[in-house]
């Protein structure tokens, strides 16, 4: 047996690579999509069920903190898109090398908060 294990794992040193950053965020941001589901379709159910509920909606949908979780949500879809493409392009065997994973991975960092900005300018 080694002694010189450590008891206890320090995850707070643990520094994860590019990739896999961005492996969790679409596992965050997929959890995010999934917990927003019921709320985004009550939301769709309201709008469309007739000219009061529908100005109600868009009412409260112009409040700071309701524009603030689309936004949220948004990043969330946006991340999860532009990861999704991402992996389903190393599934057809391209982008496989180590710097090739890391490049991907910047461009999906930087492209979904790209998308994310654009995003906020438009619901502001």
């Amino acid at each position: 047996m080694n002694e010189n294990r450590p008891k206890h794992l320090a995850l707070s040193q643990i520094r994860l690579p590019l990739p896999a950053f961005v492996s969790i965020l679409q596992r965050i941001s997929g959890g995010l999509l999934f917990l927003a589901l019921p709320l985004l379709l009550w939301a769709l159910q309201y709008s469309l069920r007739s000219i009061e509920t529908y100005t109600r909606l868009a009412g409260v949908l112009h409040h700071p903190f309701s524009k603030l979780f689309l936004l949220i949500i948004g990043w969330a879809f946006l991340h999860h898109f532009c990861a999704g493409i991402r992996y389903l392009v190393i599934d057809l065997d391209y982008g496989v090398s180590l710097a090739q994973a890391r490049a991907s991975s910047k461009w999906v960092i930087f492209a979904s908060l790209v998308l994310t900005v654009l995003t906020g300018v438009l619901l502001w």
